[in-house]
C-alpha cells in the first residue's frame, strides 16, 4: 500500500482534523520517505528520536530498523491513533509533549548511537535545531525535513545572501548535505512551499576551536542582527574601545568595513578569540 493511501486511510478512518496551529503536514510521497530513511541509514544498533511522528507513517519504517524510537508529539489526539497503529511494536516509546519544552539530555542520558530523525513543523524548525545542537545532546546525526529557504540558510557559503546565524551554527556542529528538494504535492494537505531533506552529521569536534563559544557566537549574532552594519558599526554593543577594536581587526587581520555575512567559521573564531584576550 503506497503511504498515500495509508495516510488518508488514517486520517479518514479515525476523523483527524488538521490543525493550522500546528503545520501539520503530513507526507504521502513513497520516494521520499525512502530517500528520508536512505540518507538517516538507521540501523539494528540505533536510538531514533523522531519529532513530529503524525500518524506514523515514517514511525513505522524507523521501528523495523531501530533498536528503538523515542517518538515526541505535541498533538493529543494524535497520541490514540499512535499507539493503536503501532500497537505491534515494543520498541517504541510515545511522549506527548512539545519538544521544546522537553528535557531531551534526560530521555537520551542512557543511550547510544542516536540519530534524530523528524518532519519538522516549518513554525518551530529553527528553535528545534538550535535546541538540538546548543544543548550539546549526544546524537551522530540529524535527518530532518524543513522548508526550503531554512534548508539553504543552514548549508550557506559566506558572502551568499541565505547566510547568517543559522548558517554558521549548524556548520559550527555539523556536516551538512541536501539530500533532495520536495515539491508542497507530496504533502497532505499542501504547504505553500517546498521542502527540501536535509542531512547534518554531527562532527567529533566543532569545526572550530575557540577559547569561548558564549562569546563566538555573541559576535556571530552582533554580526548579523543589522546585516548591512559594517563589523566596526555592528560590534560596538561589546562595549570594547575604539582604540583596542581597531587593534583587533589589525591584529586578526580582519577590514572592520566587512559586514559579517562574509566572513568564515575560521574568520569569525579569530575574531572572537582576539577579542576574549582583551576584554
Amino acid at each position: 500500500m503506497s503511504i498515500d493511501v495509508y495516510t488518508r486511510d488514517i486520517v479518514k478512518r479515525y476523523g483527524f482534523k488538521f490543525s493550522k496551529s500546528l503545520g501539520q503536514n503530513f507526507l504521502i510521497d513513497n520516494s521520499v520517505l525512502e530517500d528520508i530513511l536512505g540518507s538517516a541509514d538507521v540501523s539494528s544498533d540505533d536510538v531514533v528520536l523522531e519529532i513530529g511522528p503524525g500518524v506514523g507513517t515514517l514511525t513505522r519504517e524507523l521501528l523495523k530498523k531501530a533498536k528503538k524510537v523515542y517518538a515526541v508529539e505535541v498533538d493529543s489526539t494524535l497520541i490514540p491513533i499512535l499507539k493503536e497503529e503501532l500497537k505491534e511494536f515494543d520498541n517504541f516509546e510515545l511522549i506527548n509533549k512539545d519538544i521544546l519544552k522537553l528535557d531531551i539530555k534526560e530521555i537520551l542520558k542512557e543511550e547510544n548511537n542516536v540519530k534524530v530523525v523528524a518532519n519538522l513543523p516549518y513554525y518551530v524548525t529553527t528553535p528545534i535545531v538550535l535546541q538540538l545542537l546548543n544543548e550539546d545532546l549526544n546524537f551522530k546525526s540529524l535527518t530532518v525535513m524543513v522548508q526550503k529557504e531554512v534548508g539553504e540558510r543552514m548549508a550557506a557559503d559566506p558572502g551568499c545572501k541565505e547566510y547568517g546565524s543559522l548558517s554558521v551554527l549548524v556548520q559550527y556542529y555539523c556536516d551538512i548535505e541536501i539530500i533532495r528538494k520536495v515539491s508542497s504535492s507530496c504533502f497532505v494537505p499542501s504547504p505553500k512551499v517546498d521542502s527540501v531533506v536535509i542531512k547534518l552529521s554531527k562532527c567529533k569536534n566543532p569545526r572550530v576551536t575557540i577559547k569561548d563559544k558564549d562569546l563566538f557566537f555573541k559576535i556571530v549574532r552582533f554580526s548579523f542582527n543589522m546585516r548591512r552594519k559594517t563589523l566596526w558599526n555592528a560590534l560596538k554593543p561589546l562595549n570594547i574601545d575604539k582604540e583596542e577594536l581597531r587593534k583587533i581587526f589589525e591584529i586578526c587581520d580582519i577590514d572592520p568595513k566587512r559586514r559579517g555575512e562574509t566572513l568564515s567559521l575560521d574568520e569569525f573564531g579569530r575574531l572572537s578569540d582576539f577579542i576574549y584576550d582583551f576584554i
